[in-house]
């Protein structure tokens, strides 16, 4: 998942000037600003009072996923969103039904009859989509959220991590060259593992009993756990079959 939520919240959560993140952008006005912004921008100018120079990388979208809080977090929101995910479903497959339907009876239908169950797989299938929309973006909201506030706790986490070990600049490595700033970088410079732990030992969430599935690896990379399979649901394909075609017939069910 190439979640925004990144570039949205980076800018909102670092207000540091000695503290570099590759992906933050135009801070978003509808976004609060983090509670702990002040101590973030003292702690980076004591960083950069110290005339550190290491520079260190860290996939924020990495680390958010990968602590103990977000795995938690995010497998819960996939539960929520099962029944959404069913209900979809569900629509879809009356959507199919009626389309092999038509092509398995065309022949036999009246002119009328035909047009009106033409109309009627129309109607359903731009509901069906209209649903699978709302309901992307509804968990998509939900990430963000989460990961908003997670964001906002590891923050001050990462500025302390840097100012510790001696970093005057850490960048975000969450897009990969070239949508990213970093075209390369030693494996030793990634902090991700380390923030990742640090971060699970204040938040004092226990690690999942999947851990094991997202957990930081040697080098540092971390794996993304799976999004919940409600918050990215394809659109079936629109068919919009006239009196004198066939229409397709099949359609994936959203994921």
């Amino acid at each position: 998942m190439k979640n925004k939520f990144v570039r949205f919240l980076l800018a909102a959560v670092f207000a540091a000037p000695a503290i570099t993140l590759g992906q933050a952008g135009s801070t978003d006005s509808a976004l609060p600003s983090a509670p702990s912004a002040a101590n973030t921008v003292n702690a980076a100018t004591e960083v950069s009072a110290a005339g550190a120079s290491k520079v260190g990388t860290i996939n924020i979208e990495q680390a958010i996923f990968a602590s103990n809080e977000g795995q938690r977090d995010f497998e819960a929101l996939g539960k929520k969103l099962e029944p959404k995910q069913t209900e979809l479903k569900n629509q879809n497959d009356e959507v199919e039904s009626l389309k092999k339907q038509l092509n398995t009876q065309s022949d036999k239908l009246t002119e009328e009859a035909r047009n009106n169950l033409v109309k009627q797989i129309e109607q359903k299938q731009k509901a069906l989509e209209r649903a699978v929309q709302d309901a992307r973006d509804d968990a998509q909201n939900q990430q963000n959220e989460i990961a908003q506030r997670i964001l906002q706790k590891m923050a001050p986490v990462i500025v302390k991590y840097a100012g510790d070990k001696g970093f005057g600049v850490i960048v975000d490595t969450s897009n990969p060259w070239p949508q990213g700033p970093v075209l390369w970088a030693a494996p030793s410079a990634d902090i991700t593992k380390a923030i990742v732990e640090a971060y699970n030992i204040q938040s004092g969430v226990p690690a999942p009993a999947r851990a094991a599935a997202t957990k930081p690896s040697a080098s540092g990379a971390t794996t993304k756990p799976a999004a919940p399979a409600a918050t990215k649901p394809a659109t079936p394909a629109a068919t919009k079959p006239q009196a004198n075609t066939q229409p397709q017939t099949s359609t994936q069910p959203p994921k």
